[in-house]
């Protein structure tokens, strides 16, 4: 079955950056849109930055437009968020999830959902 791993969260202190990772598995990986979502406690899940299955197009929500980059490496089937000058309101479990042939950014639609990682910002 579909499964996609999370991995690279963790302390950092505020302006630092982190890495992270999601493995992806049981899906024709080239064929999948791939998003970067997050949940603060006591908050809806927002949408954080998207990749087309292409990867010709990326997207990002404006809170972390030009701190972060996504990527995806379709040979090892993993999708990075690269977060760079963090903010303690970056504080959330990150999810990645996957959409067949998605060019869109936006938050809905997604098929399949990891189980998350915890990023936690100190100031």
């Amino acid at each position: 079955q579909v499964q996609l791993a999370e991995s690279g969260g963790g302390l950092v202190q505020a302006g630092g950056s982190l890495r992270l990772s999601c493995a992806a598995s049981g899906l024709t990986f080239r064929n999948y849109g791939l998003g970067w979502f997050r949940q603060a406690p006591g908050k809806e899940r927002e949408f954080v930055a998207a990749i087309s299955f292409r990867g010709s197009s990326t997207f990002y929500a404006d809170p972390v437009k030009g701190r972060c980059t996504i990527s995806r490496d379709n040979d090892k089937k993993i999708v990075y968020l690269q977060m760079n000058s963090l903010k303690p309101e970056d504080t959330a479990t990150y999810y990645c999830a996957a959409d067949l042939f998605r060019s869109s950014g936006g938050p809905v639609g997604y098929d399949y959902w990891g189980q998350g990682t915890q990023v936690t910002v100190s100031s």
